[in-house]
């Protein structure tokens, strides 16, 4: 397995790690997460040996193949296609060698026979291994890898260098996959991807057998995959079982219990420092508060728990509300006079929260340009409200940005004659504080950018809100305070976005664009995976879909009986497969109930008075003593659990995967 004992990790004058420990087991998944710039990219460059540790141990076991995301693509020529298999760096050589083998003239004489019978031999064992790394289905895993991504089957036959640099690193990413890894590194994987491709790389990284370490802002996505989460918090990390939502409660409570240890600790100190103000200076007590003093001096002091967000913003009430904000009237809308999208009758009013679903170039941003007035419409008419103000957010709005001014700057420009403090506090809830706010925007990085093209947005008081991935750069703190402004937001709100949890916090109806088409769509992310998997299916075949791109998700009663039965019947086989590791998990977590429990009770008694009192010397030395080994076998433990817990999910998995 991975390993990280009592890292310690630097970079310039700033440390990231510090006594840091983590492992990784074969086919574990793990989420890494933390705030931006707390480590967790370096970490990844410390794993691939990129980094050197200043101080502890990093060991990877020899044989680990490990696979990442490259950040830069060279403009190659290479198609797609091949440079998706390019990933796979075993295959590539066996091509090799069997192509100049096979170029040998093959008739007799043409090689000395020792050497014809040596040729031979390595071909056979050469096709053999091919056979072995499934290479004779490579290239169709790597096409239905790139059509997962968003490539269809022209673009995978298109040059490299013609695609553009969010593209190319789709590419990255499919070369990367392709890789028969024992340890897959991915660093914010789903930030250049739609939703439909979010939900594909979902569904393959479950089914992937290695290792994978994942950095991501996406909860949802961490709730799909993640089996424990690691958490860089105050230069340490620490590791949590299961997905990111357990993460979330167990650091809640984790948290909770250090706020109380805090305050019951607070409490003896100040009976500690009482004592000692109020008898150090009689003769016959001194010798007391001596003792006490160095009993204070010795006490390791608990911090107290914080967890405030760095972020509190609010979007302000809208100057004007007209009645109805657009309403396209028979609109087509396109490039040139080719129509993306035709047919569109829809109105939006105050107070609709809209998200756009649909597959990967159906139109979305098209449509959202053309609402906006930065694309004519192709036919029709738009009809816009007077007084309609409209805050719209998408990439080349952050790519916008003076990068020679400041953040003070950008606001200022909106904000003329408002006072500087006034600006500072409004930058400082988007996490703008200090020296910060004067300097240059190219300084900053891309969730920084984001920040503030967002608060530009906020201070201009829109009454619609179009978002074009609103999350891209942003983590997750940053997203759940965006969630939440968007909830209390009193205007109109249309979105495109990849992050599930904001679309299902901000919004409250759908339209689905498809086909050519803008319909309602009636379900939820849920009915829309299935749909998605189904258009995919259709999409395949020869058979066209129906005109109301939602109808295909309609079933009449008798198949949503048979699909309750089916249910019934998967989850019946998973709690079979769970059952077997059940037990053994439980006593697992008794266990470590009874330990924990132990824990407390030594550190509340490390923290009072009477155990440094001269009476308790013998005793403080075996509590020490005991404490060292509770804290052992507690990782054990937790070791074991995770091991446990990984072969009941791939139990579970083989379950699912075998027929009804």
């Amino acid at each position: 397995m991975l390993r990280l004992a009592d890292v310690t990790l630097r970079r310039g004058a700033r440390v990231l790690l510090e006594g840091a420990s983590m492992n990784v087991h074969p086919s574990q998944k793990v989420g890494l997460v933390g705030p931006n710039g707390a480590g967790k990219s370096s970490l990844f460059a410390l794993v691939r040996g990129e980094l050197h540790a200043d101080g502890g141990e990093v060991s990877l076991p020899p044989r680990w193949i490990l696979s990442h995301v490259a950040q830069e693509t060279e403009p190659t020529p290479r198609p797609a296609l091949d440079f998706a298999l390019d990933g796979d760096a075993e295959l590539r050589q066996i091509e090799r060698e069997i192509a100049e083998l096979e170029s040998h003239d093959p008739h007799p004489g043409a090689l000395p026979a020792e050497r014809e019978k040596s040729a031979g031999e390595r071909l056979a064992e050469l096709h053999a291994r091919y056979g072995e790394i499934g290479g004779y289905q490579a290239r169709s895993r790597a096409q239905a890898m790139l059509d997962g991504l968003g490539f269809d089957e022209a673009a995978q036959s298109r040059p490299v260098a013609e695609f553009s640099g969010g593209w190319r690193m789709r590419l990255n990413l499919a070369r990367a996959l392709m890789c028969r890894a024992d340890l897959l590194l991915l660093d914010e994987p789903t930030n250049h991807l739609d939703l439909d491709a979010v939900l594909w790389l979902e569904d393959w990284l479950r089914q992937y057998p290695g290792a994978v370490m994942l950095i991501t802002h996406d909860r949802e996505f961490l709730d799909a995959i993640a089996q424990s989460i690691v958490h860089f918090v105050d230069r340490r990390l620490d590791t949590y079982a299961g997905d990111y939502s357990a993460f979330e409660v167990q650091r809640a409570s984790r948290l909770a219990l250090q706020q109380s240890a805090f305050e019951k600790q607070q409490r003896t100190v100040a009976h500690l420092e009482a004592f000692i103000t109020r008898f150090r200076a009689k003769a016959t007590k001194a010798r007391q508060a001596q003792s006490r003093l160095r009993a204070l001096e010795k006490l390791e002091r608990i911090a107290p728990a914080h967890v405030d967000t760095p972020f509190s913003f609010t979007f302000r009430p809208p100057a004007e509300k007209p009645r109805q904000l657009f309403s396209l009237d028979e609109a087509a809308v396109g490039y040139g006079d080719r129509a993306v999208l035709s047919g569109l009758e829809w109105s939006v009013l105050p107070g609709e929260a809209i998200g756009l679903l649909g597959p990967n170039g159906a139109g979305k941003s098209t449509l959202l340009k053309s609402i906006v007035g930065e694309l004519p419409l192709v036919a029709g008419a738009i009809h816009r409200a007077q007084g309609l103000r409209i805050g719209y957010f998408a990439q080349h709005q952050v790519e916008q940005l003076r990068p020679d001014e400041s953040a003070l700057w950008h606001v200022g420009r909106l904000a003329a004659g408002e006072r500087e403090q006034v600006l500072r506090d409004f930058l400082g809830g988007f996490d703008f504080r200090g020296e910060q706010v004067t300097q240059k925007v190219a300084s900053f990085s891309g969730g920084e950018k984001a920040r503030l093209a967002l608060a530009l947005i906020v201070w201009q008081r829109p009454n619609l809100l179009v978002l074009d991935e609103p999350t891209n750069h942003l983590d997750i703190d940053m997203r759940e305070a965006l969630a939440q402004a968007l909830v209390d937001f009193e205007g109109a709100l249309i979105v495109v976005a990849h992050d599930r949890h904001l679309l299902a916090a901000a919004t409250d109806q759908w339209m689905l664009v498809a086909d050519g088409r803008l319909a309602p769509f009636e379900g939820d992310l849920d009915d829309y995976k299935r749909w998605v998997k189904d258009h995919a299916a259709r999409s395949g075949g020869e058979a066209t879909g129906p005109e109301n791109p939602t109808a295909s998700r309609v079933s009449g009663p008798g198949s949503r009986r048979d699909e309750r039965r089916a249910e019934a019947r998967d989850r019946q086989r998973e709690a079979q497969a769970r059952k077997p590791f059940e037990k053994r998990l439980a006593a697992i977590e008794a266990e470590l109930a009874t330990l924990t429990r132990e824990s407390q009770e030594t550190e509340d008694w490390l923290a009072s008075s009477e155990a440094y009192a001269d009476i308790a010397r013998e005793k403080l030395q075996q509590v020490l003593r005991r404490r060292g080994e509770v804290a052992a076998r507690i990782g054990a433990l937790e070791d074991e659990w995770l091991r446990a817990h990984a072969e009941m999910e791939r139990a579970v998995e083989a379950s699912r995967a075998r027929p009804a």
